[in-house]
């Protein structure tokens, strides 16, 4: 068995529609994430090798739209949230990476609010190029049965 780093990596069974795994999810948006799809504030320190900084609530609903469950936020201490998800009991972060070995704390975060994050015009600008990029990585047959992600 391949051995992530993302948080709740050990448990992140759970399969949506497709079959596939927050496991499965992460080796694809590894070739997904990019610059353009990074926070515009972090954008200067974005490299391959650190390709989660500045992804995570894009990702994190991007994850929500293919599992349901709710994306929770970490305060950070400067008024903004690191977003993971939740989906039946299941924890796990696609995009902890990003801090390092800099463990956060998971236990009673606050839900985070799609309409909140994407009132900002440029996060849903990049949710949807990270929507893209996803759906143009997956397997051929995958691709026509995305519904989830050809909303």
């Amino acid at each position: 068995m391949k051995a992530y780093s993302f948080y709740g990596w050990e448990n992140a069974l759970v399969r949506d529609a497709l079959g596939l795994t927050p496991r499965d999810y992460y080796d694809l948006l590894s070739v997904c994430w990019c610059r353009e799809t990074c926070a515009p504030r972090m954008r200067k320190d974005w490299t391959p090798e650190n390709p989660t900084l500045g992804q995570c609530s894009i990702t994190a609903f991007l994850i929500q739209d293919l599992y349901g469950g709710k994306v929770y936020g970490v305060p950070l201490g400067d008024g903004n949230f690191h977003c993971f998800n939740e989906v039946a009991g299941c924890v796990f972060d696609l995009t902890s990476e990003q801090f390092g070995d800099t463990r956060l704390d998971y236990a009673n975060c606050p839900e985070q609010n799609r309409a909140v994050h994407f009132a900002r015009a440029e996060k849903k600008e990049r949710y949807e190029l990270l929507k893209d990029r996803l759906l143009a990585a997956l397997p051929m047959p995958l691709q026509n049965r995305s519904s989830a992600l050809s909303r």
